[in-house]
């Protein structure tokens, strides 16, 4: 599943090449095309990312809220903006699709180039199961696979976003929605694991950051929410804040501290040097060699050192 960063990333690309623009906006695969319609001809005031969710403002103040849940995912054409200076501009943005990054420079067009993943006409047609296009005149996004795909007037997407737990990525006040985080998972018989994928505590962690951060904090995510120490849950916040961070400016989900400059340009273009505990079931813990441990929680896959995580 995309976790939070991943959905800030795509706010900010649609923000930089859809934002100020008239769309229109289409439902190739039939099912969204009341809400396609809804939309189209307005122009994108607004692109914003809670958590997992994304809400697209047009003009007249309705919403579209997209949550990419397991499998959806956006296809960028056209202008592709990089999200960072002299950085990469990426096609697809979710849960893993074959397209791979193009590097475009701002204003640049890519139109016709076939070894960069782009197609030989633009705008080009929709492939596959498309759930809504939008475009610009230079730019179209593509969305597939999405759990959550709806129009939301003003007030509904208040209450949308009212349900969700703070994100360090929106909040004006961090340390004020770090003490909101705090009661929630210290007021709780839940165990903490579950309580760090529970977005009405805390919007945008998913299964990997979940295990990393646990793992960072040396907790045992089976430690009841009101059994960890009010500074300890403060700091769980703190390293979301900055791992989110992180993610965002890269887009890779690094979450290993101990790396020099040399081994974190390693681990950015290998995912196996990433991670603490995530992915590593049976393998040596790199902290103590012992054998890291995979179980269910809630029904997802939980990866734990049970040498290293504690209870409190």
């Amino acid at each position: 599943m995309p976790e939070g960063h991943t959905v800030h990333r795509i706010a900010r690309q649609l923000d930089r090449d859809f934002v100020g623009h008239r769309l229109t906006v289409t439902s190739p695969q039939g099912r969204f095309a009341a809400g396609a319609a809804r939309l189209d001809g307005r122009v994108l005031v607004a692109s914003r990312a809670v958590g997992k969710q994304l809400f697209l403002t047009v003009e007249g103040g309705d919403v579209l809220r997209v949550h990419l849940g397991l499998y959806g995912a956006w296809d960028f054409f056209g202008r592709i903006s990089p999200l960072t200076e002299g950085g990469v501009a990426f096609g697809s943005m979710g849960a893993p699709r074959l397209r791979r990054a193009v590097r475009m420079g701002e204003g640049e067009l890519d139109l016709a180039v076939r070894s960069d993943g782009q197609p030989d006409v633009f705008p080009p047609p929709p492939v596959g199961q498309v759930r809504v296009r939008i475009a610009t005149g230079e730019s179209v996004a593509d969305l597939r696979g999405p759990t959550a795909c709806e129009v939301l007037d003003p007030s509904a997407a208040q209450v949308a976003v009212a349900r969700l737990g703070p994100d360090p990525a929106t909040e004006p006040d961090l340390e004020a929605a770090g003490e909101v985080v705090v009661r929630r998972l210290t007021t709780r018989a839940t165990p903490v694991g579950q309580l760090l994928m529970d977005q009405s505590v805390v919007a945008g962690i998913g299964n990997i950051y979940r295990a990393e951060l646990l793992f960072r904090a040396r907790l045992d995510p089976w430690t009841p929410g009101r059994r960890v120490p009010t500074d300890l849950a403060r700091a769980l916040w703190q390293d979301w804040a900055t791992l989110l961070d992180d993610g965002i400016a890269t887009g890779v989900m690094l979450t290993r501290e101990d790396l020099d400059d040399a081994g974190r340009a390693v681990a950015l273009v290998d995912r196996d040097e990433r991670h603490w505990v995530y992915g590593r079931a049976g393998r040596p813990c790199r902290v103590c060699g012992a054998p890291v441990l995979v179980e269910l929680m809630a029904a997802r896959k939980l990866y734990r050192c049970v040498v290293c995580q504690l209870t409190p």
